[in-house]
């Protein structure tokens, strides 16, 4: 599975997979609890592959500063916890993204690539990022 299968519902904490289309719109299943929900297309969904994080110079995608995350804590979970204070939490930012816009990544932004890194972490999914990266590269030469 990619991010292209895994959402944020706008409402709703965590992270959701894409398990099937319907006419109105879609069925999700929680990726914390594992309960499905029809999804209609009114909602505000945003898909992980389609998220970027702002720095000074460019948009980075959220593939990468996983895969940044991933590298500075090992594959393990984050060495903070989404609770912790705002300077806690951007400080560990700027070890992953020394650049990121501070005018525009809000903490509450940090804290939630924080929960998603460690839920993707959690099931095992946090592999299948380089895999994705490896692939767009070999598409592009």
């Amino acid at each position: 599975m990619s991010l292209e299968k895994i959402i944020a519902i706008a409402g709703k904490s965590g992270l959701f997979k894409l398990v099937a289309q319907t006419r109105a719109g879609f069925i999700a299943e929680s990726m914390i609890d594992g309960k499905r929900l029809s999804v209609n297309v009114q909602q505000n969904v945003s898909v992980l592959s389609e998220i970027a994080i702002y720095t000074l110079t460019e948009e980075v995608p959220l593939k990468q500063v996983f895969l940044n995350i991933k590298q500075k804590e090992n594959g393990q979970k984050t060495s903070v916890d989404a609770k912790d204070s705002k300077d806690k939490l951007e400080e560990y930012f700027f070890d992953v993204l020394p650049d990121y816009d501070e005018d525009r990544v809000y903490a509450s932004d940090i804290k939630k690539v924080i929960q998603w890194y460690n839920l993707l972490q959690s099931h095992k999914l946090l592999d299948l990022l380089e895999t994705d990266i490896e692939n767009k590269s070999d598409e592009e030469e």
